[in-house]
């Protein structure tokens, strides 16, 4: 289950080390754990990053396909954790030190920065392939954030970005060796803590992602 640390102004969330999928009780703890970020008084930021191969493969699909009845609030969920990413009060950096697929993928989108081991792991939108589509907050989400270019390509080939590549194509900001991935996320973020010590920051990416926003908060459960 998810970890959180704090290092000076950084917090540190550790989502796990397994597969890190957005099992109900793994949203549950990041829930939690955001929640000691924003009440924290003071300079601070957030990087969130794992331990393993895998950052996040995304949706939980074993309890989906086992709970069908609980879909759309599953779903909704899962876009709330989106937006409230998104539009967190804080700098945040995702620190992507293994495999980001689908909805995991998007997490890191949600973030202000990604840094990504350059060597190994991959960051993929594999909808296409698995045959379930974008919510349209999803959608919404992976197009605000990526060139229309890049979107096309993620969004309907499925391609798989390694760390080089995922940089030339704008997915993340650097791609660096295994282990300056932290770090480098830790200094990143330390630079910007000074901005979550006033409102002015959450209310910038609220405006600046209104529209995403509201699409992730509508809850219309279409998914598949």
């Amino acid at each position: 289950m998810p970890t959180l640390e704090r290092h000076d102004d950084v917090f540190v969330l550790d989502l796990g080390g397994g597969e890190n999928r957005l099992h109900p009780d793994w949203l549950t703890e990041v829930g939690a754990a955001l929640d000691t970020v924003e009440k924290a008084e003071g300079p601070r930021a957030l990087v969130t990053t794992a331990t393993g191969k895998i950052y996040s493969n995304g949706l939980d699909l074993d309890w989906l396909f086992a709970h069908p009845e609980q879909h759309p609030d599953y779903v909704a969920r899962v876009q709330d954790l989106l937006a409230r990413m998104l539009s967190l009060p804080v700098f945040t950096v995702a620190a992507v030190q293994g495999h980001a697929f689908a909805a995991g993928a998007m997490l890191s989108l949600a973030h202000d920065v990604r840094v990504m081991r350059a060597d190994r792991g991959f960051w993929c939108l594999p909808e296409a392939d698995i045959n379930i589509p974008f919510t349209p907050g999803m959608s919404a989400l992976i197009q605000a954030r990526l060139t229309p270019q890049t979107a096309h390509v993620a969004m309907t080939t499925a391609r798989r970005y390694g760390g080089h590549d995922a940089l030339a194509a704008g997915i993340v900001d650097l791609a660096v060796p295994e282990g300056e991935v932290r770090p480098t996320a830790v200094e990143l973020a330390g630079a910007q803590a000074a901005k979550a010590a006033h409102p002015t920051l959450g209310t910038i990416k609220t405006r600046l992602y209104g529209p995403v926003l509201d699409s992730l908060r509508e809850h219309d459960g279409r998914i598949g």
